[in-house]
């Protein structure tokens, strides 16, 4: 037993000098991106605002407690975070293969011999042999193996893996951003709709006094068929708004449930005119590309793609195995428990390809070509980013712009309603023109309504290209402070920690 004790301790040792001899496949480097000198938009550190959750800054409760809901319910994000868990349990797959495997055997066993065949033969005590027709085994033991990672296929699997978990807790971020900022605009879509609607029902009251007004005079003589004609026109032509708008009140919220999770239905909201608008994010953050999720999931799916192709031509080298065996086996169950019945093996096994027919080729080729597919698709999410960034500044900056200019025009043309209802009064010109200076009131108006929800979206799709370390607070808050599998904690508790950092804990 000694000799055998030895054995396995130098076999172990053995392994334990080999297993970190050669790494194959190339090693990741991060590409080397172009990024802007300037903004179209330049605004002075947007870090601490991005990083809070910035929709509690529009002071609407309805809002808080609608993207609360959809970060708990919503589908898609469901989805995403057992996709998590999928990548993570895969990743402990990987891991295991470069540990000993020990496993154990029991057999009992009763065969009989055709006559047909050549059978055991047995020797009696009396020097006389006899065919045996049935034979008893039983054995019990445990069985060991440790594949070699000699050329590094486990460390590169296990790299793959890792990247494969990172990019799935991203797109699980990626997911949570989307998610809140779709609630955001969505709720800010149905505040608008609702005040014009408030102001298309008002204006089709006013017009519908107006109307009476006219046919009143109509008939007494101070007013024209054509001033009664025009002004059930102009009734009309406001009613026929009142019910497209409710369509599309009632088509949003039904959109709107479905990011929360719930049936088709009604959503408790507040007002336009009760939301605050709060500070603009100054400025965009150098490190932006670190904190945007989708960014960093192409980052992790090139890094899983790049150790792939170390994976793929590992398989041009032999994978060596080290097998054991420690066990008992008997033809007597009286016996098998005896220092006899011990049996035991160690070895060391060789396993590899002489003529795959350009198989391996070919799996190192498209593993390449993957790596490259990758990394033109990290670029491309780059520039994506960058130009979202941009987008949002100049959207932010204009829809500031607009919405003031609307309001001077708001200004200007109540006071030509005033004036030429002035003058209709005192008999200076036609109703019409008073339809006329109205109607343009009302669709400034509808149209100022619109300006105002922009300057909160426009306020929104900064949040979203920005990305932002509120997601890891959320993560956090559900999680009860932190998540249970070792590689999504520690990029948790650090937001900015670098993609080679995040990589790294997963391993």
């Amino acid at each position: 037993m000694l000799v055998r004790n030895g054995g396995a301790v130098l076999a172990c040792a053995l392994a334990t000098a080999l297993t970190g001899c050669v790494t194959l496949g190339p090693d990741y480097q991060r590409p080397d991106v172009a990024l802007p000198q300037a903004w179209r938009s330049e605004l002075p550190n947007a870090r601490d605002v991005v990083n809070t959750e910035w929709w509690k800054g529009l002071g609407d409760p309805a809002l808080d407690t609608l993207i609360s809901e959809a970060i708990d319910a919503n589908k898609d994000l469901q989805l995403a975070t057992l996709r998590v868990e999928e990548f993570d349990a895969k990743l402990q797959v990987t891991r295991a293969q470069g540990r000993p495997q020990i496993g154990y055997n029991a057999l009992a066993e009763r065969r009989g011999y055709s006559e047909e065949q050549p059978r055991p033969v047995n020797k009696n005590d009396d020097g006389t042999f006899e065919r045996v027709t049935t034979q008893n085994a039983f054995e019990v033991g445990s069985n060991f193996s440790w594949e070699l990672d000699l050329w590094g296929r486990v460390r590169r699997a296990k790299e793959a893996a890792g990247a494969d978990v990172m990019a799935s807790e991203d797109a699980r971020r990626a997911m949570m951003l989307t998610v809140v900022t779709s609630v955001a605009t969505s709720y800010v879509q149905l505040l608008a709709l609702d005040h014009q609607l408030e102001l298309a029902r008002q204006a089709e009251k006013n017009r519908s006094d107006a109307l009476a007004l006219v046919q009143k005079k109509y008939e007494g003589g101070a007013a024209s068929q054509l001033d009664v004609a025009k002004a059930r026109a102009a009734m009309y032509d406001v009613a026929v708004a009142v019910p497209d708008l409710e369509r599309q009140v009632a088509e949003l919220e039904n959109a709107t449930s479905l990011l929360l999770g719930r049936n088709p239905g009604p959503v408790k909201r507040g007002s336009l005119l009760a939301l605050k608008l709060p500070p603009v994010p100054a400025g965009i953050p150098s490190d932006i590309l670190e904190r945007r999720p989708d960014v960093l999931q192409a980052e992790q799916n090139l890094v899983s793609a790049n150790a792939k192709i170390g994976v793929a031509k590992a398989e041009y080298f032999p994978s060596i195995s080290l097998t054991g065996l420690l066990g008992l086996g008997s033809n007597q169950i009286d016996t098998l428990l005896q220092h006899s019945a011990m049996t035991d093996s160690i070895g060391a096994g060789l396993l590899g390809t002489i003529f795959s027919g350009g198989r391996i080729k070919g799996d190192i080729r498209a593993s390449e070509a993957v790596q490259k597919q990758m990394l033109v698709k990290y670029q491309q999410t780059i520039q994506t980013a960058l130009r979202e960034v941009d987008d949002a500044l100049v959207f932010n900056a204009k829809a500031g712009e607009i919405a003031t200019a609307g309001t001077q025009q708001l200004a200007a043309l109540r006071d030509a309603v005033r004036l030429s209802e002035a003058r209709y009064d005192g008999g200076q010109s036609s109703f019409i023109d008073v339809l006329d200076a109205q109607q343009d009131l009302y669709e400034a108006q509808d149209k100022q309504v619109g300006r105002d929800r922009d300057t909160y979206l426009a306020l929104i799709s900064i949040y979203k290209a920005m990305g932002g370390g509120w997601m890891v607070a959320q993560e956090q808050q559900r999680d009860g402070g932190g998540a249970n599998n070792t590689a999504t904690q520690a990029p948790a508790a650090d937001p900015q920690a670098s993609t080679e950092t995040r990589r790294n804990s997963s391993q």
